[in-house]
């Protein structure tokens, strides 16, 4: 009756003997990419983003009473209320912005009103919202309000927001910025 331990580990130590010394191979990628795709993809991003800039562009010269701020991120927008001149804070890091905001698409269609989408609090930087009005908040002034033009992919980009706002839809954003306020103003109250 001892001896059937034996055999067991003895069978046991022979399979994994034999299992560890065989040799296997790396496996190879069963297709190989010339890169083309990839390419071909630049290039129908690239003329979308050239025809979105294109639609913007002439909603710009269709409005030439309208004077519109060219941002480097890709975007422009313009004042509907400038705020006061002696307040020059903007929201940073550390701050929460609290807004309210409308989204129609650049034919002027309303997709979300702003009583739809409910007043926003927004800690800076520390929260994902649409890109465009991640940076777009931070150029604004309390008491400001802000028509932003935002390409699709500033916006809700090839995805959309399964809902109202399609595929690369570029978006006309208006922003009402009501306060900002520090997180530990925030945290206090």
């Amino acid at each position: 009756m001892r001896i059937r331990p034996y055999i067991t580990a003895f069978a046991l130590g022979f399979i994994f003997l034999t299992a560890c010394s065989q040799q296997q191979d790396a496996r190879k990628p069963i297709s190989r990419s010339s890169g083309t795709f990839m390419k071909e993809s630049v290039e129908r991003n690239k003329k979308l983003i050239a025809d979105e800039e294109e639609m913007i562009d002439s909603i710009i010269k269709s409005n030439p009473s309208i004077t519109y701020v060219a941002t480097p991120k890709g975007y422009w927008y313009h004042y509907e209320q400038k705020g006061d001149s002696l307040d020059t804070k903007t929201p940073v890091r550390g701050d929460v912005a609290f807004f309210t905001y409308e989204v129609r698409d650049l034919k002027g269609n309303l997709i979300y009103s702003d009583v739809e989408l409910r007043p926003q609090v927004y800690y800076i930087d520390k929260e994902n919202i649409m890109m465009g009005l991640r940076d777009g908040i931070k150029q604004m002034k309390k008491g400001e309000k802000v028509t932003f033009l935002f390409p699709s992919h500033l916006g809700y980009g090839y995805h959309g927001d399964n809902k109202k706002i399609g595929t690369n839809e570029p978006l006309l954003c208006t922003v009402t910025l009501n306060d900002i306020k520090s997180e530990k103003e925030v945290e206090n109250q």
